[in-house]
């Protein structure tokens, strides 16, 4: 009925498994976090409290930060760089021509995807700059 799972396929897949475990633990508790703090700031609404927004930020919610987009982008242009270098390594050492064609197709999803979120960056900068004027 059932395949034989050896350790062949469960190394792997625990692997993948172990990885998307992290994300999921790390994103339910940053929301469990934020619902906490907005069911504070909910009950301080109705007991009339008025609250600053440095209290807000006391009690553990996030600031906008305008420079994620730019930080994010940049990260993955790195990324798709060292995919670049990583093919062109391997490709003077093993002498596979191969190689120096298939990583620049690797790196170009990073590097799309980064130069995407470097201009929404750069575009949100300028909107700052505008709004602070």
């Amino acid at each position: 009925m059932w395949p034989d799972i050896g350790p062949d396929i469960i190394v792997p897949v625990s692997m993948f498994a172990m990885v998307v475990g992290i994300v999921y633990i790390s994103v339910s508790s940053g929301t469990k976090r934020r619902q906490a703090a907005l069911k504070v700031v909910e009950e301080a609404i109705r007991g009339g409290q008025t609250l600053t927004p440095e209290t807000i930020r006391a009690l553990g919610m996030p600031r906008k930060n305008s420079n994620g987009d730019l930080k994010a982008g940049l990260i993955l242009l790195a990324v798709a760089a060292s995919f670049l270098v990583l093919g062109w390594a391997i490709g003077s050492s093993s002498g596979d021509e191969e190689v120096m064609f298939i990583m620049p197709a690797v790196a170009s999803f990073p590097g799309f995807i980064g130069a995407v979120l470097v201009g929404f960056g750069l575009m949100g900068r300028k909107k700052d700059e505008k709004d602070a004027a």
